[in-house]
């Protein structure tokens, strides 16, 4: 008869590896300070590159509405707000799929790599409770990333280009108080939108023990997602694709707010997003952190 396994006095699982600590652990990391520094010299790039450039504008986008969403860079020295919402349709394509994946893919992979799985586990820190922390943290810290740009955009840009309405690509305009609104409706989404990317480097991460394959992974998985939505003879089925939806945050600055299109990218992402989760915390409680 096998004895009941005892526990130390006063130990509890729910307390072991708090947010706090798992916070001030990556909040030290060197590639966290390398992307908050990114993020906050890019709207300073813009303003000089449009200093330089003029008032012509180009992009790029997918899905519905592409020639509205390009024309977002023509107005973008109208006002700050304006500034904030071109940087915000500049980025949310790739550059802020980076620090996403780069929180998410350098959780668990990066602790691996360097063998001290084992030592967090024996601490003891019950496995589900490690990648809770660690998936809590990265949320955090993606969110903040993603904020942070439109926000210090949106001080530079009202610096630069003045507190005025929001002017579409159309002509018609948004009053600031009510354009705030739509920004922050805008940021939201785009986080959604991101889970994917969060949850495909969170699943990776524990499946390897190398960071940069699960960064570059879910990257990559991003990227091919975005060339098939690009692949018209797809027709509706493009529509299952969290790529499909990544600019219809777009509709939340224009004149009328539309709900639709944000909606459905929603429900896609979150869908992806909770599937690749459960992947992650599934995979890791069988997964042998001592080889």
């Amino acid at each position: 008869m096998t004895a009941p396994l005892e526990t130390a006095s006063g130990y509890r699982a729910g307390r072991t590896l708090p947010f706090r600590v798992e916070a001030v652990r990556q909040l030290r990391r060197r590639r966290t300070a390398v992307v908050a520094v990114i993020l906050a010299v890019l709207p300073f790039v813009l303003v000089v590159a449009f200093a330089i450039g003029g008032d012509d504008g180009g992009g790029g986008g997918g899905g519905a509405g592409r020639e509205q969403r390009i024309n977002l860079v023509d107005t973008a020295t109208v006002s700050g707000l304006n500034f904030a919402t071109s940087a915000l349709f500049l980025s949310a394509g790739f550059l802020l799929v980076i620090p996403v994946a780069l929180f998410f893919g350098d959780t668990v992979a990066s602790e691996a790599g360097w063998s001290s799985l084992r030592y967090l586990l024996a601490a003891p820190v019950p496995r589900a409770r490690l990648l809770w922390s660690k998936l809590r943290v990265a949320l955090t810290f993606s969110l903040a990333a993603i904020v942070l740009l439109p926000l210090l955009s949106l001080a530079v840009g009202t610096v630069a280009y003045g507190w005025d309405p929001l002017r579409s690509p159309t002509g018609s305009s948004i009053p600031a108080t009510d354009a705030v609104f739509r920004l922050a409706l805008a940021v939201a989404f785009v986080f959604v939108s991101q889970l994917v990317t969060a949850g495909l480097a969170f699943w990776l991460s524990t499946v390897t023990d190398a960071p940069l394959g699960a960064v570059g992974g879910a990257v990559g998985l991003t990227i091919v997602g975005n060339l098939l939505d690009a692949v018209e003879a797809l027709g509706s089925w493009r529509e299952f694709l969290p790529a499909h939806w990544q600019y219809a945050w777009a509709d939340a600055i224009q004149p009328e707010l539309e709900w639709t299109g944000m909606l459905k990218g929603t429900s896609v992402s979150v869908a992806f997003a909770l599937v690749l989760f459960a992947l992650a915390f599934r995979g890791f409680a069988r997964k042998d952190v001592v080889s």
